[in-house]
């Protein structure tokens, strides 16, 4: 924390606008530590809040503008890329469609709080079609909050990231060490949970090629949400369709002499 106080003296606004915009284009470059030491610098007096969150808000809404409209142009491919990255691709897609509707743009003020959220719902509005002075003013919100949260925790704990940036000086190479294996185990621990999953599904999937040689003896059900459908536009020959939120009321419609594929995003 010192380094980036040390830094940010130098550098000042423009290092701040850079960092808060490369972290929300998805570069893997954490500006909170930077949103932090800039708190400190406004309670120390070098700074002023109008000008430091006035850039963060700024660079958040450019950011993610681009992203809205990348939505926009690519539908749910651009979802399915950037869900395909994250540790858990077999749910990403279908769970922030589900938060999305369900919060709306409720959902873009509290993204940035949400591991995952901040990269995928802004191209989740665009593919939405949400109006853009809509987008605007959840989004605008949501990076004022956001970045006048760890502005505000930075001015008011400034002696305690003095005390933090000591021992962390202290520390030296080890904290360096146990950040990096706390990280390592985190990832370790998810990517054995998704390997877990998949080893479960397995037994229970099958191949396209498989699936189009058998296409006259198996009953296909297609379980994709009214969004996806809508969005993808394509359905498999002969398979019915019905969102999986209809199964409960529809199920008697499902054959019982034959084997059920169900296919879902």
């Amino acid at each position: 924390m010192h380094q980036v106080t040390e830094f940010l003296l130098r550098h000042g606004y423009p290092l701040l606008f850079a960092m808060v915009l490369a972290e929300q284009l998805g570069v893997p470059i954490p500006s909170t530590p930077v949103l932090l030491a800039m708190g400190a610098l406004i309670g120390s007096g070098k700074y002023s809040w109008a000008g430091a969150l006035s850039l963060s808000v700024a660079a958040s809404i450019v950011a993610d503008g681009v992203w809205y409209l990348i939505g926009r142009q690519k539908g749910s491919k651009v979802l399915k890329l950037l869900c395909r990255i994250s540790l858990e691709p077999d749910s990403c897609v279908s769970s922030t469609r589900y938060w999305f509707k369900r919060l709306g743009g409720w959902a873009l003020v509290i993204a940035k709080f949400v591991p995952g959220l901040s990269t995928v719902a802004p191209p989740m509005a665009g593919l939405s079609r949400m109006a853009w002075w809509k987008f605007l003013g959840a989004d605008g919100l949501g990076g004022f909050i956001w970045a006048g949260a760890f502005l505000g925790l930075g001015h008011v704990f400034r002696t305690q990231l003095e005390d933090v940036a000591a021992y962390a000086a202290r520390m030296g190479g080890w904290l360096i060490v146990v950040v990096c294996g706390a990280l390592a185990l985190w990832i370790g621990w998810k990517y054995y949970q998704r390997r877990r999953f998949i080893k479960g599904l397995r037994v229970a999937r099958i191949q396209p090629e498989d699936l189009k040689q058998r296409l006259g003896d198996v009953f296909i059900l297609d379980l994709r949400t009214a969004e996806e459908f809508a969005s993808d536009g394509s359905k498999i020959p002969g398979a019915l369709w019905f969102d999986r939120k209809e199964l409960e009321q529809r199920h008697l419609e499902i054959p019982r002499d034959r084997d059920v594929i169900l296919y879902c995003t």
